[in-house]
């Protein structure tokens, strides 16, 4: 049975979500797990790959736009259409559940902290339960280490 977590956002600061995104895909990326991250849009997508991009050359994470770069694609893949290549990890940004999510074995969605973003996850919840996945929720840990 695939795995799934739905990340409980703190606050809905659109850059907060870029950098938690990011540091997710890296602490996969160090695991050696490929990585389709599923945007919203394609501004999305574009925002994503140049904060991965921005990351200390310490952390880098090779990735690419669906698309761009090697025929199979780097390790982590950015796009906002269904992937042509399979990956271990989907991190889902879209308001809905793909329907390619089952070719994946481990999941990764984000709960928004707006109403209408919540009842959207718990559609895809719903919708993903419904396809097999065994899901949790978890808050997202704070980034800041000095407060």
């Amino acid at each position: 049975m695939s795995q799934g977590c739905f990340y409980l956002l703190q606050d809905a600061d659109s850059e907060a979500l870029i950098n938690w995104v990011c540091t997710l895909t890296g602490d996969f990326y160090r695991q050696g797990l490929g990585v389709f991250i599923h945007a919203q849009d394609k501004q999305q997508a574009e925002a994503l790959d140049e904060a991965l991009w921005q990351q200390p050359s310490d952390s880098f994470i090779a990735h690419n736009l669906q698309g761009e770069g090697p025929p199979q694609g780097a390790q982590v893949v950015i796009g906002w259409q269904a992937p042509k290549q399979g990956r271990a990890v989907l991190i889902n940004l879209a308001p809905s559940a793909p329907d390619f999510a089952r070719r994946f074995k481990q999941l990764v969605d984000i709960v928004p902290v707006d109403d209408a973003g919540k009842q959207a996850a718990r559609e895809r919840f719903k919708a993903y339960r419904q396809a097999g996945f065994s899901l949790t929720t978890a808050p997202v840990p704070s980034q800041t280490q000095d407060e």
